[in-house]
């Protein structure tokens, strides 16, 4: 594929010589009718001034008829009233006495001549002139217009390569600086001095670059965090399998298994939330569009899906009755990622709320907004804690709370969902059951709002 510089030199070179060429060729032609012009005014000036006559005088004894205009290219002849050829200037060439008056063109000596006659009262006048020579001479003059025009063709060639390599300086200056970068440098690229139709360009790259350099910084996180993470359960883990390996007795090894399965669920769970994590963070990055959501039929999904954990240790899971304004409402967003955000609360309050306690479900709708709240009977979080709960790996202590062993991610994923839909989950304490109200208010979407 050639390059930038080599069709815009192409281009400019062809429409120089294709210019040129034009220019040359009127230019070549004007001086050729140019040319003729001068040559018929100088005929006309030499008949002009044998119009008084020539004296009575035998052929042979007339001189040069007009002192310093006769020359080899012209030819003169002149005729009495009686049809006699008194002079001539070339007596090998033979004019016809009765030209045409005026300008003719006349074969003669085997040659074609541009005569001019002239009627005298006493005289005829012809001035010739070899139409050969006179092309020839017109040649000459009309090449020195002509050549020069040519001549500036190499220059004006000279003078768009110039131009051309100054205006795409700053590309290849780009160009040199993105080629010289290592791999992981994903700064801006400096487009100072680029031309206006480039700019654009380069700042589209260097929005890619920005989401690129997003994209490995939250990969270099995720591998850091899962590192980090993982070590202890997987300590754990071994542990439990060398507690298994050294039970004495059967009741032993039942507990260590138990211990055991009850680690690898753990470890499970934490895979789980890292993978919906690293999901969640490369769709922020990719910025897919949002869909319009149905957030009553997720929160029915979710309060489903979660029934059997917490049925298992007797806890009241319900999805308060919705009304038909949040019943048909929708949000814009990404269903996978407000699933995640959704059994993310409720896991949290199932986690954290004693066997025998309520978790409730609610979809509201408030003016501008979708409100999702779900509110436990747990111990709740104390305010101090309620902002740092949503860092990554963050456990607040919470007295009177189950032994429950969390990650620190539940809380942190669904607060990262939520800031990807243009929300915030804030924490507070539930109205009516007493312990921790986990609430995102989501703007609604165009059709959900009319």
């Amino acid at each position: 594929m050639k390059s930038l510089r080599a069709r815009l030199l192409l281009s400019l070179l062809a429409a120089i010589a294709l210019g040129v060429l034009v220019q040359a060729g009127l230019s070549y032609r004007a001086a050729l009718a140019e040319a003729d012009a001068i040559f018929d005014y100088h005929m006309q000036q030499m008949a002009q001034a044998l119009r008084p006559g020539l004296p009575a005088l035998p052929p042979g004894d007339y001189g040069p008829l007009v002192q310093g205009q006769e020359s080899p290219e012209f030819v003169v002849q002149v005729w009495s009233a009686d049809g006699v050829r008194i002079y001539e200037s070339n007596g090998g060439l033979a004019l016809p006495q009765r030209a045409v008056l005026g300008f003719a063109n006349v074969r003669a000596g085997g040659s074609t001549y541009r005569v001019l006659s002239v009627q005298t009262p006493l005289q005829v006048i012809q001035v010739a002139q070899d139409m050969a020579v006179r092309r020839a001479m017109a040649r000459t003059l009309a090449l020195r217009t002509a050549v020069p025009i040519a001549l500036m063709a190499p220059l004006l060639a000279l003078a768009a390569w110039w131009a051309v390599g100054r205006s795409l300086a700053p590309v290849e200056r780009v160009r040199r600086q993105v080629a010289q970068r290592r791999a992981d440098d994903l700064a801006p690229v400096d487009g100072a001095g680029l031309p206006a139709e480039v700019r654009p360009l380069v700042d589209e790259l260097n929005l890619l670059l920005a989401r690129v350099e997003q994209a490995f910084q939250a990969q270099q996180h995720f591998v850091a965090d899962a590192a980090h993470e993982l070590r202890s359960p997987l300590a754990a883990l071994k542990l439990q399998a060398q507690a298994l390996q050294r039970a004495p007795d059967a009741a032993a090894r039942e507990y260590a298994t138990e211990r055991l399965s009850a680690g690898i669920d753990r470890a499970t769970r934490l895979v789980e939330q890292l993978l919906a994590l690293a999901r969640h963070e490369a769709q922020a990055t990719a910025g897919a569009p949002a869909q319009p959501v149905a957030l009553a039929d997720l929160a029915r999904q979710a309060v489903a899906d979660a029934a059997p954990a917490a049925q298992a240790r007797a806890i009241d899971l319900g999805l308060a009755p919705l009304d038909a304004q949040a019943e048909h409402a929708t949000v814009p967003g990404h269903a996978q990622a407000l699933a995640i955000l959704l059994r993310n609360l409720i896991d949290n309050a199932i986690k954290y709320t004693s066997e025998g306690g309520t978790v409730d479900v609610q979809v509201l709708r408030a003016p501008g907004h979708l409100v999702l709240a779900v509110d436990d009977s747990g111990p709740g979080i104390p305010p101090a804690e309620r902002e740092r709960v949503l860092q990554r790996f963050h456990r607040a202590p919470a007295e009177g709370a189950p032994q429950a062993e969390g990650s620190g991610l539940g809380l942190a994923i669904a607060e990262a969902i939520a800031r990807l839909h243009g929300a915030r989950l804030a924490l507070g304490t539930a109205p009516r059951l007493g312990g921790l109200r986990a609430e995102v208010h989501l703007p609604l979407a165009g059709e959900g709002a009319a």
